[in-house]
């Protein structure tokens, strides 16, 4: 009944979207400060993909798989990169410690997740702040890389951080990104990356992926909410979690939901 609540609740318009996502992240991140994991995301899983990582990381390897299947449909190495939605961290970390870009800073609409995401990672090249994905706090051509991971779905006018997308972006700037839709609501998405100043360079289903990581994922991360989550709201953080049985595992396997990856590159106007 929560969880009906709550879906009903988030579609009543964009700026009631925008609020509970923020008040839901905020509350998150204070919950679950002490908890050890440093991703959000439901993971990516496919033969043979298997980038090394060390001892520390090996834990979350498959959040882990996400990013680096993401990121590396270009070289990030010596970019400047900003991260739209950056959670706790633990991917921009990644993507510094693995794949050298010259700087990383991390976006995120979370006081509590920017606070938390400061405190734990401290390389002189990867900082952390607080903003808003429809007004990024950057002035324009700033970035080689813009990076939005499982994030964009909340967010409660998809045109304009398009528009800031492209903004904040150099010209032939590249733009990874990655997320679930409805498939009309991914239809409507890629119309709106057509009539935007991205071209589209690749773009990728990688629903069975999403479903093979959470297969493995499910046994782990349903132990961790049923020891630390109140059973009155065990199962709305299953379905958020995409636990095997919840609500969102069974719309990726009826094909109700679709994710997709992508990388668009930014039009230079002056050639």
């Amino acid at each position: 009944m929560i969880q009906k609540i709550l879906v009903w609740f988030i579609h009543l318009g964009p700026n009631t979207k925008r609020w509970f996502w923020k008040a839901w992240y905020n509350l998150f991140a204070r919950k679950s400060r002490d908890l050890n994991f440093q991703f959000m995301n439901y993971g990516y899983s496919s033969d043979g993909f298997h980038p090394h990582l060390s001892d520390r990381d090996e834990a979350e390897r498959y959040p882990i798989h996400l990013y680096h299947h993401t990121v590396t449909q270009t070289n990030v190495k010596n970019k400047t990169v900003l991260e739209v939605g950056s959670g706790r961290g633990g991917g921009l970390s990644y993507i510094v410690r693995y794949l050298k870009p010259e700087s990383a800073v991390g976006l995120d609409i979370s006081k509590d997740a920017v606070l938390l995401c400061n405190d734990l990672y401290k390389k002189k090249n990867l900082s952390f702040v607080e903003g808003d994905s429809e007004n990024l706090p950057f002035p324009k051509n700033t970035f080689d890389i813009l990076l939005n991971i499982e994030s964009s779905h909340c967010y409660g006018n998809l045109n304009i951080f398009l528009s800031e997308v492209c903004r904040v972006l150099k010209p032939r700037g590249v733009f990874l990104w990655c997320d679930f839709r409805t498939p009309k609501e991914m239809e409507n998405l890629f119309n709106l990356f057509s009539q935007s100043e991205l071209k589209k360079i690749k773009e990728t289903n990688i629903t069975p992926n999403i479903i093979a990581a959470l297969d493995i994922l499910s046994v782990s991360r349903k132990e961790k909410i049923i020891t630390h989550v109140p059973r009155l709201i065990r199962d709305l953080f299953m379905t958020y979690a995409g636990i095997k049985g919840s609500s969102v595992y069974r719309a990726f396997h009826a094909g109700d939901l679709v994710y997709k990856s992508a990388a668009f590159q930014k039009l230079d106007k002056n050639n």
